[in-house]
C-alpha cells in the first residue's frame, strides 16, 4: 500500500465501485459478479419425492422472484411447473414414519399430527390444536400413536380416537412450613390450650387427607427440579419414558451495538459468551409409566471416563479439574422391536464418544463402543445419535475413524462383535438402509477426495456399486419405491442442477441422468468458465497436500500469485463440484485473466481427507495449517514461476485468521494479505469450536498464545488490509477492534481496516461483497504489482 489510512472513517465509508474496473483487465467486473444468484442463476435445492414416486417437489426461482418457490416435475410428461400456494398448503409432509407393516404412516405439518392408510390414502388428522405437536411415533403393537405436546408426551388410540396425557412434567414441589424451636413450642402449646384449634386442625387435616387420596387418582407428576428438560422419548411398548434435564451455567455473553438501525437509535444485541465458560450440565432419567418411579441413568461405568488428556503434562504445577465429563447424551434408540435401547454420548471435552445398551428397568448401561481421539471425535456421522438398527434387531450400525477415515461398523449388542463394513482412504457420507433391509445407500469419496457419488452395498458389506457417475458431487434423493435418483449435481465450473436417473440395480437399461433444471444467465453462460485443475504437492514434513491451481495463459502471466484460505477449517474446497465459495470462485477467474496465478489449498484441517489431517491443527491453529500455505507458495515459485516478492494471500473467517498469521509470521513469503471476517483471538471465540482444537485459555493456555494472531502482530511487514461486518454475531467486530489497537501501540503503519455497518459474519448485501473485494482487488495490483490507483 502506497498510501496508508488506519481507521479513517471517511475512508471507511467512501465508495470505490466506481473505479471497480479499473486496471481489470477481465471482461467479468467485481460489481457483476458479486450479484451473486442474480448473475449465476437461482439454482434448484432440496428434491423430495412423492410418495407414489411420480413427482419430484424442489425448490427454485427460475423468475428471479423475491424468494424460491416449490416446483414440481413429473416424470411421465417431463415437464416443471410451480406449485400454487393453496396445492402447496395441501400438500402432506415428505417425511413420514411407518407403521411395522407399512400400511399406516404418520407425518407432522405445521403442528399438527397426520395418519394415512397407505392402501387407500385416506388421510386422518390427528391434532388441531394452536399448540405444537410434534415427534410422533407408533407404539403398543402399532395400537397407538405417541407425540409431543408441550413438554410433555400424549398417546392417541387409533382404534378410539382417544387422547391420553401420558407425562406431567412439573417444577411445582409440596412447600414445608420449617419452624424454630420457639415456633414450634409455641404452636404446640396453642393446640393443647384451645378446644376451637385442635377441632379446627382436626377438619383441616381430613380435608387435606382426602385431597392427597384424590390427587393420587390423578397423573402422577414428574418434578423437574427446577432444570430444564428435553430430548422426551417413549419405548415402542410404552412402558418407558425418557428425558434429558439440563442445568445451564448462568454465563456472560457480548453487546453487540448495531449502528444503522431503522429507530435511528443505537440498538444494542445480546450475543454469545466466549470459550471456557462453565459448560451445561445433562443428566439422562428413566420414568416406569406402570410402577410411576423415576431414576437416572448411571453412567460411572464408562470406559475411561476418568480419562485426563495428555496435554496436562504441559502444566505439571497445575491441577485439572473435570468432575463431571458427560456431555450430550442422544437417544435412546429403540430396537424395532422394543427389546433394546441404545445411547450415543459425547464426552464435555469432546475426546470421546460411547455408544452403549441401555436397561431400561434399572437405569444401567453396558459399554458397547468406545472411540477415544487424543485431539476430538469428530468426522463425517460421527456423534449426536447417528446411528441405527440392523434388521436383525439385535447389532446396531455406527460410524467410527477408527482405522482414520470415517466408515460403517456394527456391533451385536449380545455379544459385541463389532464388524467393519467398509474400509479404505475414504469417507462414507449418510447411510441408510433399503426399505427391504437387504442393502446400503450412502455417498463416498473413494474415487477421489474431491469426488463424490452415491454408492450401494449388501447389508451385511461387500462390494460398493456406484450408482452415479457424473464427476463432482451428486446429493441424491432416492424415490420411495427406489427406482429413481433425483441428483444435485454439480462440477467445479458448472453450477447445481437436477437431474433425474434410474437406479441401475432396478433396470436392465442403462442409467442416463436427465438434466431437469436450466438455471444459468445468459450472462453467466457467456463467460468461459475455468476448470481448475486439482494438483497435489508434498508439505515440509512429507504430507500430501491437494489443492485447486488456476493458471494464466503465458500472454498475460505476471508472475504474481494469490493464496485463497478457505473458512471453517473443517471444509473442503479442492473438489471437483461447484464451491460454496462461488463468488471468490468467480473471482479467481477475474485474477486469472488479469495474469495472476491462483492457488486454493486445503491445509491440514480441511475435511475429506480422513482424522489425521482433521486433527492436524490441535493445539497449534496457525501452526500446520499454515506451513502448507507456505509451502504452496514455494510451490508457485519453484515450479510455476511466481516471483518471490509476489505472492499475496487472503481469505475468510478461519481464511482470515491463517491470513493474519502468515502476514504477522511468514512475512518473507506474503506480500500482501486480505483478511476478511477474521479470528484475531481465539480466547474471543465460541467454546463449542474452540475447545475442541485447542482446549480452555484456562486449562491449555499455551496452544492459545501460539494460536492466536494478536500476539504475533508484532511481525507485521507486508500491506494488511483488514475486512468486518461490525454486527458479526459469529465472529464479533471486538476482535478486530482489540487487534487495530495492538497494531496502532505497536506503531505499524501498512495496515487498513474496511468496515461494513450492516454485515453479519455471512455477508448479505451485493453492495458490500463488491465493495470487499475490489479493495481486495486494489490491494493485490498496488502491493504485488505495484499498479497505482489514479485519483
Amino acid at each position: 500500500m502506497k498510501k496508508i489510512l488506519v481507521l479513517s472513517f471517511s475512508f471507511l465509508l467512501c465508495t470505490t465501485h466506481g473505479f471497480s474496473q479499473e486496471n481489470n483487465n477481465s471482461v467479468l467486473t467485481i460489481k457483476q459478479i458479486m450479484q451473486a444468484d442474480a448473475f449465476v442463476g437461482h439454482l434448484p435445492s432440496s428434491p423430495r419425492w412423492s410418495a407414489d414416486s411420480k413427482d419430484i417437489y424442489f425448490n427454485w426461482n427460475p423468475e428471479a422472484a423475491f424468494s424460491d418457490s416449490l416446483y414440481v416435475y413429473n416424470l411421465k410428461n417431463e415437464k416443471s411447473t410451480k406449485v400454487g400456494f393453496e396445492t402447496e398448503y395441501a400438500l402432506p409432509s415428505f417425511y413420514n414414519t411407518f407403521n411395522t407393516k407399512r400400511t399406516k404412516k404418520i407425518y407432522e405439518k405445521r403442528g399438527d399430527i397426520y395418519m394415512v392408510d397407505v392402501a387407500t390414502n385416506k388421510t386422518i388428522q390427528i391434532t388441531q390444536t394452536e399448540d405444537y405437536e410434534r415427534n410422533a411415533q407408533f407404539i403398543e403393537n402399532d395400537t397407538k400413536i405417541a407425540f409431543q405436546k408441550g413438554q410433555n408426551i400424549f398417546s392417541w388410540n387409533i382404534a378410539t380416537g382417544a387422547t391420553v396425557q401420558l407425562t406431567n412434567f412439573t417444577d411445582v414441589k409440596e412447600k414445608k412450613e420449617h419452624k424454630s424451636e420457639k415456633d414450634d413450642w409455641l404452636y404446640n402449646d396453642q393446640l393443647a390450650l384451645f378446644d376451637v384449634l385442635r377441632e379446627r386442625k382436626a377438619k383441616a387435616d381430613a380435608r387435606t387427607e382426602m385431597q392427597k387420596r384424590y390427587k393420587e387418582k390423578e397423573l402422577f407428576a414428574i418434578d423437574t427440579d427446577g432444570q430444564s428438560i428435553g430430548n422426551q422419548k417413549i419405548s415402542p411398548n410404552g412402558k418407558y419414558v425418557t428425558f434429558i434435564t439440563s442445568k445451564r451455567a448462568s454465563n456472560k455473553g457480548t453487546t453487540m451495538p448495531h449502528f444503522v438501525t431503522e429507530s435511528g437509535y443505537v440498538e444494542n444485541e445480546n450475543t454469545r459468551s466466549k470459550v471456557g465458560d462453565e459448560q451445561t450440565k445433562y443428566e439422562l432419567f428413566v420414568c416406569d409409566l406402570t410402577t410411576e418411579k423415576t431414576y437416572p441413568v448411571i453412567l460411572d461405568n464408562l470406559e475411561g471416563l476418568d480419562y485426563i488428556p495428555e496435554y496436562t503434562k504441559d502444566y505439571p504445577d497445575k491441577a485439572y479439574k473435570n468432575d463431571n465429563r458427560i456431555g450430550y447424551i442422544s437417544g435412546p434408540i429403540w430396537s424395532a422391536d422394543g427389546k433394546y435401547a441404545i445411547l450415543d454420548i459425547s464426552a464435555n471435552d469432546y475426546k470421546d464418544r460411547w455408544i452403549v445398551l441401555l436397561n431400561a428397568e434399572d437405569g444401567t448401561v453396558t459399554n458397547l463402543d468406545h472411540q477415544h481421539d487424543e485431539a476430538w471425535i469428530a468426522g463425517p456421522g460421527i456423534g449426536r445419535g447417528n446411528l441405527g438398527w440392523m434388521p436383525n434387531n439385535k447389532s446396531i450400525w455406527f460410524q467410527s475413524e477408527s482405522t482414520g477415515y470415517s466408515h460403517l461398523y456394527t456391533v451385536d449388542v449380545t455379544t459385541k462383535n463389532t464388524k467393519a463394513l467398509t474400509s479404505g482412504e475414504y469417507e462414507i457420507y449418510s447411510p441408510y438402509l433399503s426399505k427391504d433391509k437387504t442393502r446400503w445407500y450412502f455417498t463416498a469419496n473413494k474415487n477421489h477426495p474431491g469426488d463424490r457419488q452415491f454408492y450401494t452395498m449388501p447389508v451385511q458389506g461387500g462390494k460398493l456399486t456406484a450408482l452415479t457417475s457424473m464427476t463432482g458431487n451428486n446429493e441424491v434423493s432416492l424415490s420411495p419405491d427406489e427406482r429413481q435418483l433425483a441428483i444435485l449435481h454439480s462440477y467445479a465450473n458448472k453450477p447445481t442442477e437436477l437431474y433425474v436417473q434410474i437406479n441401475p440395480i432396478k433396470s436392465k437399461a442403462k442409467p442416463v441422468a436427465k438434466q431437469i433444471t436450466n438455471s444459468l444467465t445468459d450472462d453467466f453462460k457467456k463467460y468461459n468458465w475455468r476448470d481448475p485443475e486439482i494438483i497435489t504437492f508434498k508439505a515440509a514434513d512429507g504430507a500430501e497436500v491437494y489443492a485447486r491451481l488456476y493458471q494464466p495463459k503465458a500472454t498475460v502471466k505476471n508472475k504474481a500469485a494469490v493464496i485463497f484460505v478457505h473458512g471453517a477449517g473443517y471444509l473442503q474446497n479442492a473438489h471437483k463440484w461447484w464451491s460454496s465459495y462461488f463468488r471468490e470462485y468467480m473471482f479467481h477467474n477475474i485474477l486469472v485473466d488479469n495474469g495472476y496465478t491462483v492457488l486454493d489449498i486445503d491445509y491440514r484441517g480441511s475435511a475429506g481427507y480422513g482424522s489425521d489431517w482433521r486433527t492436524g491443527i490441535y493445539r497449534h491453529m496457525g501452526g500446520k495449517d499454515l506451513s502448507d500455505q507456505v509451502d504452496g507458495a514455494k510451490l508457485l515459485m519453484d515450479k510455476y514461476g511466481i516471483d518471490q516478492d509476489k505472492v499475496g494471500i487472503y481469505g475468510g473467517s478461519y481464511g482470515g485468521f491463517i491470513t493474519l498469521m502468515g502476514m504477522f509470521n511468514e512475512p518473507k513469503t506474503f506480500t500482501a494479505g486480505a483478511a476478511i471476517r477474521s479470528v484475531g483471538d481465539w480466547a474471543a471465540y465460541n467454546h463449542g469450536y474452540t475447545a475442541r482444537i485447542l482446549n480452555t485459555p484456562v486449562t491449555d493456555s499455551l496452544a492459545y498464545r501460539r494460536s492466536s494472531p494478536i500476539y504475533f502482530a508484532d511481525g507485521l511487514q507486508g500491506d494488511l488490509l483488514i475486512l468486518h461486518g461490525m454486527i458479526d454475531d459469529n465472529v464479533h467486530f471486538q476482535d478486530m477492534v482489540r487487534l487495530s489497537q495492538r497494531l496502532i501501540e505497536l506503531e505499524k503503519k501498512n495496515w487498513e481496516m474496511a468496515l461494513y455497518p450492516v454485515e453479519r459474519h455471512g455477508f448479505v448485501e451485493p453492495s458490500s461483497w463488491t465493495d470487499e473485494y475490489t479493495r481486495i482487488f486494489n490491494l493485490f495490483n498496488e502491493s504485488l504489482l505495484d499498479i497505482t490507483l489514479k485519483k
